[in-house]
């Protein structure tokens, strides 16, 4: 213990010392010098060295007593405040810095003309009708995480707690998804199908539950939502409404009822591009059947294949209640590779390792296009 404080003591002045180096004999603005006050309270940066380094500042504005009074506040040291009166006495002949202007109001762009929205759907329908058949033959992880709420209050976020942890095996060939089960918390399961593993399971998001929206027999009415931003996307935001004598959503419950109940959700559209980032379904259960509060999100991204780039299924989440057992579902897509004969993968070392949080949030204030994210591998 004694090694590591000192390396620790090493380590702060160290810091202490690039300040110096970085500040000394420079102008430094109120803004400044208070964001370092702060940062050295936060690293927890001896009283002393932060007092010296304050010598060695010139101001360029005024530094007054309650902002001084403030840093007291949040913890600086005597020295440091010491150190801080005496800037406030070398300052005081100097004007007060202007306060920074309000950061800019978001304002969302106009949705496109109507003629422009037809447009862009039309596009839409024409990909993701032929959506499968515009994939190669691959092979990919299925990893699932399965977690429960038993206490699930209707309409709640839920209060989640791990399940299990399923690993699969997905190929895709000639249009067909075929899967087998490879593990359930580390257990194999080598040879049997995903109707062994029990609970909730969900299919579709390799084209099928696209296809379902947009065919022409589905007469899905679309109208425009908001722009969005996914993953550094700019994309147009239509909602959706299928009706119930045209839906084609399926909700089994322990195999002894089935429901094909009406649905609605949003569709995410790439500005540009027009190819479908994420679709979500909400299907709008009849009352009395089990199963009720269905939520479920498909994201789409951009995998390399055999060095060319396919718009395939990055994360799904599928969230629904049963009385108050809650169940959620949260689905990643791994290690794509170009289906064949003697393709080898491996799948029996998944790294517990998830998709980052900004990866599946929406940006409230999507704001100029941007770039697109880069092709995932």
């Amino acid at each position: 213990m004694r090694h590591l404080s000192l390396r620790a003591g090493i380590c702060v002045f160290a810091v202490v010392c690039v300040a110096q180096q970085v500040f000394a004999q420079q102008a430094l603005t109120v803004d400044k010098l208070t964001e370092f006050i702060k940062s050295s309270i936060a690293q927890k940066l001896p009283d002393k060295e932060v007092a010296a380094y304050l010598a060695t500042i010139k101001l360029t504005s005024k530094l007054e007593d309650r902002a001084v009074e403030d840093l007291q506040g949040l913890g600086a040291g005597p020295k440091t405040i010491a150190a801080l009166n005496r800037l406030v006495e070398q300052s005081a002949t100097l004007s007060i810095a202007a306060p920074k202007p309000p950061a800019p109001k978001y304002v969302e762009p106009p949705a496109p003309s109507l003629a422009d929205q037809k447009k862009i759907l039309d596009e839409v329908r024409s990909y993701a009708l032929n959506y499968s058949k515009t994939l190669p033959d691959f092979i990919c992880l299925q990893l699932t995480r399965r977690s429960v709420d038993t206490r699930y209050q209707p309409g709640s976020m839920g209060s989640w707690t791990p399940a299990d942890r399923i690993v699969e095996k997905l190929s895709y060939f000639d249009q067909k998804e075929k899967y087998e089960a490879i593990s359930v918390n580390e257990t194999p399961m080598y040879g049997k199908t995903w109707e062994n593993l029990g609970g909730s399971i969900s299919r579709g998001e390799f084209g099928s539950l696209l296809r379902d929206v947009f065919e022409e027999g589905t007469s899905a009415d679309f109208q425009w939502d908001h722009w969005g931003r996914l993953r550094n996307r700019l994309c147009y935001v239509f909602r959706y409404h299928v009706n119930a004598s045209r839906s084609r959503y399926s909700v089994d419950y322990e195999r002894k009822q089935q429901a094909v109940p009406a649905y609605h959700g949003l569709v995410y559209v790439e500005k540009g591009s027009n190819v479908i980032t994420r679709l979500t379904i909400e299907p709008e259960m009849p009352e009395g059947f089990p199963v009720q509060e269905i939520h479920q999100t498909i994201d789409y991204n951009f995998f390399d294949i055999s060095g060319r780039q396919y718009l395939l299924p990055m994360y799904s989440q599928v969230q629904s209640r049963a009385g108050r057992f809650g169940s959620r579902n949260e689905i990643e897509f791994r290690k794509y590779q170009k289906y064949a004969a003697d393709t080898s993968i491996k799948f029996d070392d998944v790294e517990d390792t998830t998709i980052p949080e900004d990866q599946k949030k929406e940006d409230p204030k999507p704001g100029a296009p941007a770039p697109s994210a880069q092709p995932q591998k």
